[in-house]
């Protein structure tokens, strides 16, 4: 591993983290990614802010709420400290039931892979859909349609464009 400034905090990648921010709001998430302006990507990420009670008697009440996926910017971070260890299964998840085998499998395509049959999409659009058709793309001996044949020579007396006639 590099020794480099974010070397260190590549180490708590898929670390359980507490993040606090300067607004007093605290983001406990697996941490997923960072990059240079320190915005953090957390995931399965839950909110914890202390609501404070209008009569000085009782405490603050911390109330909780469900994110999920989360992106925090870096200029509002104060502090990161760690919760717990990554989980110990992190590419190994239980498919839902009912899923097809092949339900969000990754496959190439695109440059360098043949087409395969039958993968839609691949072929280009449908017959008679977004084009001129076949015959309208047929090269042509004498130039475009409509024109019947090798340009001719104009009339006599008539110049080309642009001369004088000839008297």
């Amino acid at each position: 591993m590099p020794a480099g400034r974010s070397s260190k905090i590549q180490q708590h990648l898929n670390y359980r983290m507490r993040v606090s921010l300067q607004d007093g709001r605290q983001f406990v998430g697996s941490f997923l990614a960072f990059d240079k302006h320190m915005n953090l990507v957390l995931g399965d990420c839950e909110e914890f802010r202390k609501i404070r009670q209008k009569t000085a008697k009782t405490g603050d009440k911390e109330e909780k709420r469900a994110l999920g996926l989360v992106l925090l910017r870096g200029e509002n971070l104060v502090s990161m400290t760690v919760e717990g260890p990554p989980p110990q299964n992190t590419r190994q998840r239980a498919a839902p039931r009912g899923a097809q085998a092949n339900m969000g499998a990754a496959k190439a395509a695109g440059r360098g892979m043949p087409p395969q049959p039958g993968a839609p999409g691949l072929q280009g659009p449908m017959q008679g859909v977004g084009g001129p058709s076949p015959a309208m793309m047929a090269p042509n001996r004498f130039g475009p349609p409509g024109y019947g044949g090798p340009p001719r020579m104009p009339p006599m007396g008539m110049g080309p464009p642009g001369m004088r006639p000839r008297f």
